[in-house]
């Protein structure tokens, strides 16, 4: 009987101790803006990583297949971690690509890694290719939440059961110091678009599903409210930005009228429309959704006030186009100064590309969204 209650007090003991242990790996990051009144967001999409050197390129040309590998994703990360010294990043699905990752664990460390090791927090969602490895859906969400520096959650505990894995918001508050540092000024939506239809009848990509946008109007309406309060009270809600892999229907509402970039492929939307981009016109605080999913697409036009932007494809193990660079989308809200010259709250947001080429050039500047454009 010693024994056993002895076992017991272990096992209690340890269901304690290792989620702490987990939290002081990751110790409560608060995303601000910094001191210059701006706060940059790099974009990652469709890294599909694999085994690493051993992992050979898709889509390059000749002279490039035979020294070209997962090497080549990193690499790129590096650059652009180096070049942009963003404030948060941004994986936004097909972190790795299941059917060539012989370990999923190590194959998330490897596609992180150069996020871990910058020290900058970082966050990620799914995509459709990330769970086809060793881990399920769950499992692959629930090892990234437990790396480090990540500010990734599994699931929100205000609606519980909810579809998926990867569904949370995440603040940004003003600079510190600056009357706005304890408000939300900049609110970060990130939801699981899934993979593919589990419905009998319906064939092709997921979709965002009914319990994922109750989620979200809860939490803009909370987020609204809470900018709206005192002190300070805001006339209306922060701006938000939302990130996920699979694009809306939506997306395919443009023509080369009314888009910065390119488009080149068709749009793999799920076939049936589950209404979030109204949920997101309704709730009024959404400026800009960025996803990945479709690698040779990286335009962004704006709908109903909206801005529906590709990031563009990144990996080197994912199809591209022979000759045309791999691609990262950054995004930089700045603020306003106030009239006693400290920092108010967003006056703007705006968004460029970076090619992997030898200048990392930078491509299609385009402001998404103006405080003065919409009345102020």
């Amino acid at each position: 009987m010693a024994v056993l209650q002895s076992c017991l007090y272990l096992v209690v003991l340890l269901s304690v101790i290792l989620p702490a242990a987990k939290s002081l790996r990751n110790p409560a990051m608060r995303l601000r803006f910094g001191k210059k009144g701006e706060f940059k967001i790099l974009q990652v999409a469709d890294m599909h990583y694999g085994d690493g050197k051993a992992t050979p390129c898709e889509d390059v040309l000749p002279s490039q297949l035979a020294s070209c590998s997962d090497l080549n994703t990193t690499a790129f990360v590096r650059r652009m971690i180096r070049a942009e010294n963003p404030d948060f990043i941004v994986f936004t699905g097909d972190n790795i690509f299941g059917f060539d990752a012989t370990d999923a664990e190590k194959s998330l460390e490897a596609a992180f890694g150069q996020a871990i090791a910058s020290n900058i927090p970082w966050a990620a969602v799914l995509g459709n290719h990330d769970q086809e490895s060793t881990l399920s859906r769950e499992g692959v969400m629930k090892h990234i939440v437990g790396l480090k520096n990540t500010l990734s959650r599994v699931n929100p505990s205000e609606v519980n059961p909810i579809d998926g894995f990867g569904n949370y918001n995440l603040e940004v508050g003003g600079v510190q110091g600056s009357a706005f540092q304890n408000k939300s000024v900049l609110n970060l939506y990130f939801l699981d678009s899934g993979d593919y239809s589990t419905v009998p009848g319906i064939f092709g990509y997921g979709w965002i599903k009914a319990s994922q946008q109750f989620w979200f109007q809860l939490t803009s309406a909370k987020l609204k409210r809470a900018y709206m309060s005192k002190p300070l009270p805001q006339k209306s809600a922060a701006p938000g930005l939302a990130y996920f892999h699979i694009p809306l229907p939506e997306f395919s509402r443009f023509d080369a009228s009314n888009y910065t970039g390119v488009r080149q492929e068709g749009i793999s939307s799920p076939t049936v429309n589950s209404g979030f981009f109204t949920s997101m016109v309704e709730s009024g605080d959404v400026k800009a959704v960025f996803t990945g999913h479709d690698h040779l697409n990286d335009f962004c036009g704006a709908l109903n006030g909206i801005n529906l932007c590709y990031a563009g494809g990144f990996g080197y193990h994912a199809y591209g186009k022979a000759g045309w660079p791999r691609r990262a989308r950054v995004v930089v809200a700045n603020l306003e100064t106030t009239s006693n010259g400290n920092w108010g709250t967003v006056k703007s947001i705006r968004t460029w590309k970076r090619l992997d080429d030898e200048h990392l050039t930078a491509i299609d500047a385009q402001v998404l969204w103006s405080k003065t454009s919409v009345g102020g």
